[in-house]
């Protein structure tokens, strides 16, 4: 069957609110009647490879996460393909920008990942694993004692867009001295969003702070001032004042597990939680496989450590498997952005998104 539009790694509530969402602006006319619509679990290779279809039978609009591979033939010939990647960050595909039609959702998961930041913000500060493990004996003499959240304690935010900005708000209104960090400092300052904002620059903040929170899109591109893969370097972190808790919920890539987990181990870091990794793909293989420690990569390897202090329970590490933006009421609204971005495609001459990349310059 021909399909005029593939939803990729749609899993669980996921795949079933975009089939309701899908149903319902079909009956209010706001999508073409008998569109013919397919939602599958897997990656688009591996739906092409179990299907043995090749990319002349994709549609011209699809969408995916971020595990999908587009098909070199399917970005560079015939018409322009648009493309939906169905999460807030877009790095997997910022390089065919200039090939396809981007777009990506950006205010779907605004909450669940903020308060994914706040969840991890009270597990690393209140050392919950030690706590947690020291009940097995109702062991009370020897706890560490957990950080106090109040207003001498400075959390910098790097990456004030969106979710960044809303991590902020979670913050103050949690006890805590908060500051920023955003390339886009001077833009933002004229937004009155940014209005209450304190601002600094990652040198001063990587000499007051006690809580990193990362919350910066991946930008891979060494050419664009957005780029910052690699951004926490050990010469950087190393230039704090204090020790560290340090939290990531948007992309490993931005802060290698080889080098936090180096940094844990000295006690430049105190804590750490993270919803993300470095090359999740191939970690994911790697765990699947139990090969992560035969692996070339170090930070595939640091990673995998990480993943097992945090399962032990022996050190003050926590992990999720990217899943920061599955609440219960985000599952629905990913799906309803995503369907208005479908509703706009077919119904503005099937050229383009309201909103597509680049959205920065």
């Amino acid at each position: 069957m021909a399909y005029d539009i593939i939803h990729f790694e749609a899993l669980g509530k996921e795949a079933l609110y975009l089939k309701k969402v899908t149903e319902q602006y079909i009956q209010e006319g706001k999508l073409p009647k008998g569109l013919e619509t397919s939602i599958t679990p897997l990656t688009l290779q591996d739906y092409l490879k179990e299907n043995n279809m090749t990319s002349d039978n994709l549609p011209q609009i699809i969408t995916t996460k971020t595990h999908s591979v587009l098909p070199e033939k399917y970005v560079n010939e015939g018409i322009k393909k648009s493309v939906i990647t169905r999460s807030a960050g877009y790095d997997h595909f910022e390089n065919l920008q200039k090939k396809i039609n981007l777009t990506s959702l950006r205010e779907y998961c605004v909450d669940a990942v903020s308060q994914t930041a706040v969840k991890f913000l009270y597990c690393v500060c209140g050392y919950l694993n030690e706590y947690t493990t020291n009940t097995k004996t109702f062991e009370r003499n020897k706890n560490q004692s957990f950080k106090e959240l109040n207003s001498d304690v400075v959390a910098t935010i790097f990456g004030v867009g969106k979710i960044g900005s809303q991590v902020y708000k979670n913050f103050s209104n949690n006890g805590l001295k908060v500051q920023a960090v955003d390339v886009r400092e001077d833009e933002l300052k004229d937004d009155s969003t940014y209005a209450d904002f304190i601002f600094v620059s990652k040198e001063e903040a990587i000499k007051n702070s006690d809580i990193l929170v990362n919350v910066m899109n991946l930008t891979k591109n060494p050419n664009s001032r957005f780029y910052n893969e690699g951004y926490f370097t050990k010469e950087y972190l190393l230039q704090a004042m204090k020790p560290l808790y340090f939290i990531n919920v948007t992309r490993g890539e931005i802060a290698p597990e080889s080098i936090i987990l180096k940094l844990l181990k000295n006690k430049k870091i105190l804590g750490f939680a993270t919803d993300v990794f470095s090359h999740e793909a191939h970690l994911t293989e790697c765990l699947k496989n139990g090969t992560c420690e035969e692996s070339d990569d170090k930070d595939i390897r640091a990673a995998k450590i990480l993943i097992d202090h945090a399962l032990n329970r022996d050190s003050n590490v926590y992990v999720q498997p990217h899943q920061g933006f599955n609440s219960d009421l985000a599952a629905k609204s990913k799906a309803v952005e995503a369907i208005n971005h479908v509703e706009y495609w077919f119904n503005n001459g099937k050229k383009g998104f309201k909103e597509q990349l680049p959205y920065y310059k």
